[in-house]
């Protein structure tokens, strides 16, 4: 093979390459645990892909430390157009998702359970039971003297939390009665550290409103 075959071929396998990368980032969170070789192919064409996603009103979100990526939309002021011509403005690609309000906590307060795990300087991935979860939400749900429709709607919240990708059911590591979930260091990218400040103020008041709800 020539140097002009040589070439033309690497020019193929990159838009193979790229073309295959959109089609997984569309499609949800790009992991290096999960995929090794894709991440190494997203590294290597990640300028490629901003350019790509950009036409499409997306942009990446690449944690190299963290080793995960995906695709979101541009926020409007980050688009000048729209500005100009709102007439003229790109369509949302990826829609944006209402969630109730027990989702919305568990989801907080899973991201502040991971950052007191990071505090602590250990492992890298935290991995919690079925129990602990529950424990985790059951302070700011309403009493109930139906311990199992509590823990059945939990279940549901814990299954939409894993629909959303910030939560990853685990095989194996926990004993078989103790369902085992790793939280995602993704949600670090959609509940920063100011929010989780903010959080805290706002956790303490709603405590207090449930007490006075029950008493």
């Amino acid at each position: 093979m020539n140097t002009e075959e040589s070439n033309s071929a690497q020019q193929i396998n990159s838009k193979a390459d790229l073309g295959s990368l959109l089609v997984l980032l569309l499609k949800g969170v790009l992991y290096r645990e999960d995929d090794a070789h894709r991440w190494e192919d997203l590294l290597a064409l990640q300028n490629q892909v901003r350019d790509y996603a950009s036409t499409l009103g997306l942009e990446l979100n690449l944690d190299e430390a963290e080793a995960y990526a995906f695709l979101r939309n541009r926020s409007d002021s980050d688009d000048k157009s729209d500005v100009i011509d709102k007439d003229r403005r790109i369509p949302r690609l990826i829609a944006r998702r209402q969630l109730s309000f027990p989702v919305s906590m568990l989801l907080a307060l899973l991201r502040k359970k991971l950052a007191e795990f990071d505090a602590t300087g250990g492992d890298t991935r935290l991995v919690l039971t079925r129990d602990n979860i529950i424990e985790l939400l059951r302070l700011f749900l309403p009493d109930s003297s139906n311990e199992a429709k509590l823990v059945d709607q939990i279940d549901r919240y814990i299954n939409k939390i894993i629909e959303l990708g910030f939560l990853k059911r685990l095989k194996s590591g926990v004993p078989k009665s103790q369902p085992g979930y790793e939280v995602r260091r993704i949600i670090k990218a959609f509940i920063d550290a100011q929010w989780l400040a903010e959080f805290d103020s706002k956790l303490e008041d709603y405590r207090k409103q449930l007490e006075r709800s029950s008493e």
